[in-house]
């Protein structure tokens, strides 16, 4: 599927918290469209999806979790997919979602951050929500470092609330996991 995004004039205004000449950096006019298709993503993608990984800034742990093994084995379970934006052949959005059957997870929202302020995380989030919709899973959650205040904006903006009194507590076999 193809959809038209139209860059957001705010975006690239005095608003944005960049400098003007990030227009030009970017190469985004106001009103510019992009045709962005959407993908479901496989092993396959696994070198283009750890390259927009780092570019969005995700840690990236490939001899851990993120490693292609690792990768693999998530990606052979019906409990996760990974939905992906494509801009011709570059990859500039990917998600991971998953499920326990009880709870839906976004895990690894990446949009290239040339692309970003146009909506493609909405979209990204959006997949997951049907695709958990689809699997029967009522309750659809994200786990959000809490200095990632634009992340918090947009999961906010999306209709997801803050559990202040949530804890996330955790424990690794091994340091890369």
């Amino acid at each position: 599927v193809t959809y038209r995004a139209t860059v957001d004039p705010a975006f690239l205004s005095d608003s944005f918290d960049g400098p003007p000449e990030l227009d030009e950096y970017y190469g985004f006019r106001p009103g510019d469209s992009l045709a962005i298709e959407d993908a479901d993503l496989g092993i396959d993608d696994y070198d283009t999806v750890l390259v927009l990984w780092t570019a969005a800034g995700l840690p990236v742990r490939p001899e851990g979790r993120d490693s292609q093994t690792a990768m693999a084995r998530q990606l052979a379970s019906e409990q996760v997919r990974l939905f992906g934006l494509y801009d011709g052949e570059q990859l500039v959005g990917a998600v991971l979602a998953t499920h326990d059957t009880r709870r839906g997870t976004i895990n690894r929202l990446a949009v290239d951050p040339a692309y970003r302020r146009q909506g493609l995380a909405q979209r990204l989030i959006a997949a997951c929500e049907a695709w958990f919709h689809e699997q029967g899973i009522d309750v659809w959650m994200a786990l959000i470092e809490a200095e990632n205040k634009a992340s918090l904006a947009l999961f906010e903006h999306e209709g997801y609330r803050l559990h202040e009194k949530i804890v996330y507590v955790s424990k690794r076999t091994r340091g890369e996991a």
